[in-house]
């Protein structure tokens, strides 16, 4: 077993932070399968229960066998059950199909107060936590379930130390009335810590502690945590492993709650959270230049730069290219001296884009006017180095430097890695400078610059706008694979698609 293949028999949550849809979250977070069996249909957000429409049970008991007849079931995680019914089904179906890893979470009562299992459903869960390896409930239903397995009522204390006792000696009875393990969770607690108990059926205890996050938004809680035990004891064999790697998840998915704005309620839990600490920031500009590769590889097999790659190249072609770039480079440094001017955040931005322009200034000068000689030294615009240009102008237009950026970085990008593709020209190689121009390591370190300077601008604007840039940057490199078919085409190069 590679990915551990988790069902979650549950309820629902359209606002998919509990039930069904927080365990789906849960088990992907964790690397798992995750399959889901409804056992009821509820319309809740975050401010709690509306209604609960619960299915016949026989089509319970179809959903159920349809997984367990086709599917290799690693771990269950049982969360609401809602009738009695319901319990007798499941607990049937587990009674034939027991899996290695059964956790239960009873959804009893929800952390807004909403009674979720009925009376007689609860006069039924005796049968089905003998079948369970780990129960795992919240304050509340502990205490229900403590006088099920027929501990003496607690009375109830303000104090949190008196309040802990209470469900440490409620989860004993629990364990040792129905031979499981009893997760006795301390979230609902006082104090700068949340400490939860793994109480084994002989009374033995192992304690899980972790900092008290600040925050309203605890729903699915509980689901989520459970589908995460289910999931990683699947994987690791071991019960603590997976409570504590379980619970070091959560807390970065309560940590991150707040930020998902999502409810006015009492809002779901981040279940991503610890996923996206864990890797890097995804960058936008090299999405945009995944999705560019297709033109590339046409760019660099175009015939005019396998003609300058091996030398093969005609002068004159060249020549002519290098007169429309020359047009371009003009229009171009206009251009960088205005994102030069422009707002916008980036440290040292301004300079680095005033830089650019005045190189594009040099690099007319060094590397084309000397080569041009003759009829090409006054050709006219071409119609694809007009195209190239009016679309430039057209995001200079838009109002937005961030457009204009995205659309100006095709051109550092895509000529610093043809020099990467072209290499070192050897000795006595017709088009040596050019070549060396293209693979200059502070070319690319501009190149690079550039990118820092507009994936900066693409993280700080909303989507709508960072969704021009990535338009302005696809149409620009489509531009460039147009601008280095020009000198060979008979006639007017392919306008980009």
């Amino acid at each position: 077993m590679s990915v551990p293949r988790v069902l979650s028999i549950a309820g629902t949550d359209p606002t998919g932070g509990a039930g069904m849809q927080a365990d789906l979250k849960a088990i992907a977070a964790h690397d798992g399968y995750g399959m889901g069996v409804v056992t009821a249909l509820v319309a809740q957000n975050t401010h709690g229960v509306r209604s609960v429409h619960v299915p016949d049970v026989g089509f319970l008991r179809e959903q159920l066998d349809a997984v367990s007849d086709d599917v290799v079931v690693d771990a269950v995680k049982v969360g609401m059950l809602g009738t009695a019914d319901v319990v007798r089904v499941v607990t049937d179906w587990l009674r034939e199909h027991r899996p290695p890893v059964v956790v239960v979470d009873p959804v009893m009562v929800a952390t807004s107060g909403d009674r979720l299992l009925d009376e007689d459903a609860a006069s039924a869960v005796g049968a089905l936590f003998a079948l369970a390896d780990l129960v795992t409930p919240n304050r509340a239903e502990l205490v229900v379930l403590a006088e099920l397995a027929g501990a003496p009522s607690s009375s109830s204390s303000s104090s949190s130390s008196s309040s802990s006792s209470s469900s440490l000696a409620a989860a004993r009875a629990v364990a040792a009335r129905w031979d499981v393990l009893v997760l006795a969770k301390g979230g609902h607690d006082d104090g700068p810590t949340s400490d939860d108990v793994l109480v084994a059926p002989d009374g033995s205890v192992r304690v899980f502690t972790g900092p008290r996050v600040a925050t309203t938004n605890t729903h699915g809680t509980g689901c989520s945590l459970s589908s995460a035990i289910a999931t990683l004891a699947a994987r690791h064999g071991d019960w603590a492993l997976a409570v504590g790697v379980a619970k070091e998840w959560l807390t970065a998915a309560l940590r991150g709650a707040d930020a998902l704005a999502v409810g006015s309620g009492n809002g779901p839990v981040d279940h991503g959270a610890a996923a996206r600490a864990a890797l890097p920031a995804p960058s936008y500009t090299d999405v945009w230049w995944s999705d560019a590769a297709p033109v590339l590889q046409e760019t660099i097999d175009c015939a005019f730069l396998v003609g300058l790659g091996d030398g093969t190249l005609e002068p004159e072609v060249f020549a002519g290219y290098l007169a429309q770039d020359v047009h371009y480079l003009r229009a171009y440094e206009r251009h960088l001296a205005a994102l030069a001017a422009s707002p916008g955040p980036g440290d040292g931005a301004a300079a680095f884009w005033a830089a650019a322009a005045q190189g594009c200034a040099d690099e007319a000068r060094d590397l084309h006017h000397r080569r041009l000689a003759g009829s090409h030294a006054d050709d006219p615009v071409h119609p694809t180095c007009a195209g190239y240009l009016a679309h430039l102008q057209h995001a200079a237009d838009s109002g937005s430097p961030a457009v204009l950026a995205a659309a100006v970085l095709p051109c550092f990008r895509v000529y610093a890695w043809v020099g990467s593709q072209l290499g070192d020209a050897p000795d006595g190689h017709a088009f040596a400078d050019w070549i060396t121009a293209y693979g200059d390591p502070g070319f690319a370190a501009a190149s690079a610059e550039a990118t820092r300077l507009v994936e900066e601008l693409a993280r700080a604007v909303a989507p709508v706008e960072r969704g021009r840039m990535a338009r302005a940057f696809r149409r620009s490199v489509e531009w460039e694979l147009a601008f280095f078919r020009m000198p060979t085409a008979a006639g007017d190069a392919p306008v980009p698609r």
